[in-house]
């Protein structure tokens, strides 16, 4: 059954993702869960983070949606390369079959590669989520992945 609404935002999203015209990226990611990922830069420091994967990880289905706001730090590693530590918060939805949906806050940290010269970038973040419905309880997501930018 949730394999169809999976099917459905994930068009949703990709049709979307065209009619942004710069600073909006879409990717994937792999890891708890997984599925795809998309990046809006609000600043040269700020961005709005969203996925929306799959849990393999339990024993039934679970879709997820998550929403983050981020900050960037690109002055602790000093590199050729721009390799910004960011940090945020934000929440996740967890649909899961013949269970109780669940919503939780998340705290993000990560570090993320910017490439000067193609429009991408390849992430790892590690996400701890204190669940607040239907019962409290403290989880752990994590991905890598990377993302195409359109502009």
């Amino acid at each position: 059954m949730y394999r169809k609404y999976f099917l459905f935002l994930t068009i949703t999203l990709m049709v979307n993702a065209f009619a942004q015209d710069k600073d909006f990226g879409l990717g994937f990611m792999v890891g708890e869960p997984t599925g795809f990922s998309a990046k809006y830069w609000v600043n040269n420091v700020n961005a709005f983070d969203g996925g929306l994967a799959y849990s393999f990880v339990r024993k039934n289905s679970a879709i997820s949606l998550h929403v983050d706001y981020l900050y960037h730090n690109f002055t602790l590693i000093k590199s050729q390369y721009r390799f910004p530590i960011y940090y945020g918060f934000g929440a996740r939805l967890r649909f899961i079959e013949n269970e109780k949906n669940s919503l939780g806050a998340r705290g993000v940290l990560g570090i993320v590669w910017l490439s000067d010269n193609l429009p991408l970038d390849v992430f790892v973040e590690l996400v701890p989520v204190f669940n607040i419905f239907p019962a409290t309880a403290l989880n752990l997501d994590m991905a890598l992945g990377f993302r195409y930018y359109f502009k």
